[in-house]
């Protein structure tokens, strides 16, 4: 059974960006499911369970990333990262800029 993977654009509004409490929120997160996720920021892409990986990516306020889900939890995982990401990593955004 085959399913098309999930793909969904998000900017990181929290002022801080993807730094590294962020960073293992994000991972501990990911680590639930089954499904493969990838995150892309610009040609660079990282497995999303990997907290050496999403720091690498360097994401300040205002970076642009690309998350692709492929798996049969994809659904779920994408609600939860899209609320994760969309309320700045429980930080709160900033919505100037």
């Amino acid at each position: 059974m085959s399913q098309k993977p999930l793909v969904k654009s998000f900017v990181i509004r929290n002022s801080l960006g993807l730094h590294a409490r962020a960073a293992a929120v994000l991972v501990a997160l990911t680590s639930k499911f089954s499904s493969n996720i990838m995150i892309r920021k610009e040609n660079f892409e990282i497995d999303a369970k990997s907290i050496l990986g999403v720091l690498s990516l360097a994401a300040i306020y205002g970076t642009e990333l690309v998350v692709t889900i492929e798996g049969e939890d994809s659904d779920i995982a994408m609600e939860g990262i899209s609320s994760l990401i969309e309320n700045g990593f429980g930080e709160g955004i900033n919505l100037e800029g």
